[in-house]
C-alpha cells in the first residue's frame, strides 16, 4: 500500500507522525513524506524517504516578525482568548491554497491508498476528498486548535472552496484519558511513543542510577527555539530555579546561546538539546515551554511539569496539566519573571507527592493506549474497505 504523508512546514509538527510511518513502514507498506525544505531533515533523520516541494517556510522568523525590540512573543501577543483559536485556520488555509497544485500534481502521480497529515495540514484533506482516499490526521497532544481552525476556514476563508473542506477520515488522539479537554473533539487514541530524532546516548546517562539516588534532578527545556523566549528570560528562569540548591538543573541549551545567558549557579548543569526520552528517566520534574513534543514526554515518563506557555497551543496544554494535578502553569510574563512565583512552583512541584501520582497516572494511562502498530493495521484495513468498492465494479465491468 502506498501511504502519501503531508506536513505542514514545521519540524516539530511532523515529529509526533513519525512512530506511526514507522509502523506502515515495518508492516510493508511504502510511505513516501511531501513536504517543504524545513522538514527535510527531520524526514531523513527519521529515516523515512521525502519530497521536499517549494521554498522554506521559516516558521520562527514569523513568529518573531514585528516585534518590539526586546520583546518575546508572549510579552506582545498574549494567551488569545478561546473564541479566537480557530484563527489559526486562516495561516494553514492560505498555506494549503499556495501549495494545492503542486502537491496535487505529486499525489496524482503517486497513487495513494491512504493519506496521513498533521492536524492543520488541509492539503491531505482536499487532495483525499478528490481521490476518494482516506485521511489520517494525527493530532501533536492536547487539541484546541485544528476543530476551530476547519470551522473557521469553512465560515470566513472567502475562498469558493473552503466552505466545503473536508473533515479527516480519522482524527488520531495520543493524548491519555486524563489530559483530553472535556467535550473536546472526539478522536481515535494511539500510544504517544516519544521521538524527536536520533543521537548517541551520552555516556553520563547510562551512569546514571536515575531519581531517589539522594538528589533531585529537575530537566529545563525551552524547546529547539531559545531565541524565541530571549536570553534574558532564559537567564532569570535558570537562576530562579536554581535557588533550590537541594536541586540539580539539567538544562538543554545550544551552545550560541550559552554566551549570552552568561555564569550561572553551581547547581546548574548545561547540555546540548538532545533527544528527552534518552535522560527523563534520571529526572524528577520538568520545566519547559508547553511544547507538544516536550510536555508529552515528560507525560510519558510519568514526570510532574511545571509549564510557561509562550503562545498557541501552549496554553490548553498547561491547562489541562494543570487540571489533571500533574502539573502548575503561569501565563503571563509578569509571572514567569517572577523568581519567587517559578521558585515556589517547582518547590510545590517537588515535595507534594500528589502531582507526581498524578503524573504517574497520566503516564499510565498513555501506556495503556493502543499502540501505534494496532493503529496502522486498523488504518491499512480502512484504507483497503474504501477501495473494495472500486475494485468489485471494475472486476465486474471486465466480466461484461
Amino acid at each position: 500500500m502506498r501511504v502519501l504523508v503531508i506536513s505542514t512546514p514545521v519540524p516539530s509538527h511532523y515529529l509526533p507522525l513519525v512512530p506511526l510511518l514507522w509502523a506502515l513502514r515495518s508492516a510493508g507498506h511504502e510511505v513516501t513524506v511531501l513536504c517543504q525544505p524545513d522538514v527535510l531533515g527531520a524526514v531523513r533523520a527519521s529515516g523515512l524517504t521525502a519530497v521536499a516541494v517549494g521554498e522554506p517556510f521559516d516558521v520562527d522568523a514569523m513568529l518573531l516578525r514585528d516585534l518590539p525590540p526586546g520583546q518575546r512573543p508572549l510579552q506582545a501577543r498574549p494567551r488569545p482568548a478561546p473564541e479566537v483559536l480557530g484563527g489559526y485556520g486562516r495561516l494553514w488555509w492560505a498555506h494549503a491554497t499556495a501549495h494545492l497544485d503542486r502537491y496535487g500534481a505529486f499525489a496524482d502521480a503517486y497513487g495513494p491508498e491512504l493519506i496521513v497529515a498533521d492536524p492543520l495540514e488541509y492539503c491531505s484533506l482536499l487532495i483525499g476528498a478528490r481521490l476518494g482516499v482516506p485521511v489520517a490526521h494525527h493530532r501533536w497532544t492536547v487539541d484546541a486548535i485544528s476543530g476551530a481552525a476547519r470551522r473557521f476556514v469553512r465560515a470566513g476563508a472567502g475562498a469558493p472552496d473552503a466552505a466545503a473542506l473536508p473533515d479527516p477520515t480519522v482524527l488520531l488522539d495520543p493524548c491519555p484519558p486524563g489530559l483530553r479537554i472535556p467535550g473536546g473533539e472526539p478522536g481515535v487514541p494511539i500510544r504517544y511513543v516519544p521521538y524527536s530524532g536520533g543521537a548517541q546516548t551520552p555516556a553520563w546517562v547510562r551512569a546514571d542510577p536515575g531519581p531517589g539516588a539522594g538528589r533531585r534532578r529537575v530537566a529545563v527545556s525551552l524547546g529547539n527555539t531559545p531565541a524565541l523566549h530571549g536570553e534574558p528570560f532564559i537567564r532569570g528562569l535558570l537562576h530562579a530555579l536554581a535557588a533550590r540548591r537541594d536541586t540539580e538543573l539539567l538544562v538543554t541549551l545550544p551552545q550560541p546561546y550559552r554566551a549570552g545567558v552568561g555564569p550561572l549557579p553551581g547547581n546548574v548543569t548545561v547540555v546540548d538539546p538532545l533527544p528527552l526520552h534518552l535522560f527523563l528517566r534520571t529526572c524528577d520534574a520538568m520545566v519547559h515551554h508547553g511544547g507538544a513534543g516536550t510536555a508529552m514526554t515528560a507525560t510519558a515518563f510519568g514526570l510532574p511539569q511545571l509549564v510557561l506557555p509562550q503562545l498557541a497551543d501552549h496554553f490548553p496544554l498547561a491547562d489541562r496539566l494543570t487540571a489533571a494535578g500533574a502539573g502548575l502553569s503561569f501565563e503571563t510574563p509578569a509571572q514567569q519573571d517572577d523568581p519567587r512565583v517559578v521558585g515556589q512552583a517547582l518547590d510545590e512541584l517537588l515535595s507534594d507527592p500528589r502531582h507526581a501520582a498524578s503524573a504517574r497516572r497520566l503516564g499510565a494511562e498513555m501506556a495503556a493506549m493502543p499502540s501505534p502498530a494496532e493503529v496502522a493495521a486498523d488504518l491499512v484495513r480502512r484504507a483497503r474497505a474504501a477501495t473494495e468498492p472500486k475494485e468489485a465494479s471494475v472486476s465486474c465491468a471486465s466480466r461484461k
